[in-house]
């Protein structure tokens, strides 16, 4: 472990215990303060961050204020891990004040989880889905569209013949139609 040298600044309490983050470049948290506040052991959660194949190139020792108000040197983790570690202790390994906050928290990072990586895929598989649905209906319409289109323009077609038609037209039609009958011998001429 490295050594910093650093200010520190309160941003938390945790079962009346300041955490703390030291700021030199980087915002890092002491972990000891918030092994006092869950009551977990100190010594195996360095263990377990030194031993963390991600966690153990990120442990440091830092300068800080302690509890009685001394400089001591405290082992920090960047405050970006630290939720990530939290997430990781057992809660069954608490005390029993902090217990329910600390499950309740895991339950919250489980959430942020699945939102990250399941969520935003079911969302946009449901998207799709509409969209895909909504186009079908639109190439319908269309198509409906088309014909009633083609319809229309047959009927206007017909209109426009109707409103054409001249007396002389329609007695040329009208004599196409007639149909003589020759009386005495019961046929067509």
């Amino acid at each position: 472990m490295k050594k910093e040298e650093s200010k520190s600044t309160a941003v938390a309490t945790v079962n009346g215990q300041s955490i703390i983050i030291i700021e030199n470049g980087e915002k890092r948290v002491a972990v000891r303060p918030i092994c006092d506040a869950l009551g977990v052991a100190y010594q195996s959660q360095i263990e377990r961050l030194k031993s963390d194949p991600i966690l153990s190139s990120t442990v440091t020792l830092g300068v800080m204020v302690g509890a009685d108000g001394k400089q001591r040197e405290m082992v920090t983790i960047p405050f970006k891990f630290v939720f990530g570690w939290l997430f990781r202790i057992d809660s069954r390994n608490v005390k029993e004040e902090a217990r329910e906050a600390v499950e309740k928290y895991q339950l919250e990072c489980y959430n942020a989880l699945y939102e990250h990586f399941i969520e935003l895929d079911e969302y946009l598989a449901y998207r799709n889905k509409l969209a895909e649905e909504a186009f079908l209906k639109v190439e319908a319409a269309r198509e409906d569209f088309r014909a009633v289109k083609s319809r229309l323009e047959t009927l206007k077609e017909e209109f426009a013949d109707a409103r054409a038609l001249t007396l002389d037209i329609y007695r040329e039609q009208k004599a196409q139609l007639a149909l003589n009958f020759d009386a005495q011998e019961g046929g067509v001429v």
